[in-house]
């Protein structure tokens, strides 16, 4: 077999890495605070930053996970002393202060220079929520959210790509059969827009392990235009 003959490039993006609001991922993992003893850049950590510069991380999903499909991004924005408390009843039913939200998120993945991939909440959330936050994010004009996201001291889009339309919403995203989520993806995905030149890739939640009945009805169901990846999980 010659090696050096093939035509196609895997692409460095299978390779990436998740975060979730899980055990010491988040808070204590990448953040400490602004305050902490631990030396940190902005609150995150600068130790776990070196290290996962040193792997070259090609993207880093957050908030989720389970998380995501409970997880409401206009709690995490703003003052972090006036942001909203929340239960994560996923993962161990403890009480979680916001302090890590979007801004936060996409300073982690700057200082890791890093692809962020944000998977939103259909599970628990609206289409209006999702679809302010790909605004909130992407849009670099004046409206609602841009204006927003400027008086939370980001002047510039961020420009994130890569977007998952809700997470194992066969399970603990809602419990959703195949055709009522193929239904759903369809619905939510309408409303994630293209700002300016950037081109949102929109995933799919995929199947849970070998339940290809999930991933064929997704791909006759979805037309192929709305959908640009599946997110595959696989448990041994």
């Amino acid at each position: 077999m010659d090696a050096t003959g093939g035509t196609e490039t895997i692409s460095r993006h299978i390779y990436g890495h998740f975060s979730e609001h899980l055990g010491h991922c988040i808070y204590g993992g990448y953040w400490v605070g602004y305050d902490s003893e631990i030396p940190n850049t902005k609150g995150i950590r600068n130790d776990v930053v070196e290290a996962l510069r040193n792997i070259a991380i090609p993207n880093l999903r957050w908030p989720g996970g389970c998380f995501a499909d409970e997880y409401h991004w206009m709690d995490g924005i703003g003052d972090p002393a006036t942001r909203p408390k929340m239960v994560n009843t996923h993962w161990g039913g403890v009480t979680e202060d916001n302090s890590f939200g979007t801004h936060e998120f996409l300073e982690l993945c700057e200082q890791l220079d890093t692809e962020p991939v944000i998977c939103g909440n259909v599970g628990s959330g609206t289409v209006k929520e999702m679809s302010q936050w790909v605004e909130y994010l992407n849009f670099d004009g004046i409206s609602p959210m841009a204006d927003l996201r400027r008086v939370n001291g980001r002047e510039s889009a961020w420009g994130v790509k890569y977007w998952g339309v809700g997470n194992e919403n066969w399970g603990c995203g809602g419990n959703m059969t195949a055709d009522f989520y193929a239904d759903q993806y369809r619905r939510y995905a309408t409303f994630c827009r293209n700002y300016g030149d950037n081109r949102l890739y929109k995933i799919a939640g995929g199947a849970n392990s070998e339940d290809f009945e999930w991933t064929e009805t997704l791909m006759k169901k979805v037309p192929h235009h709305m959908m640009n990846g599946i997110s595959l999980h696989y448990y041994t």
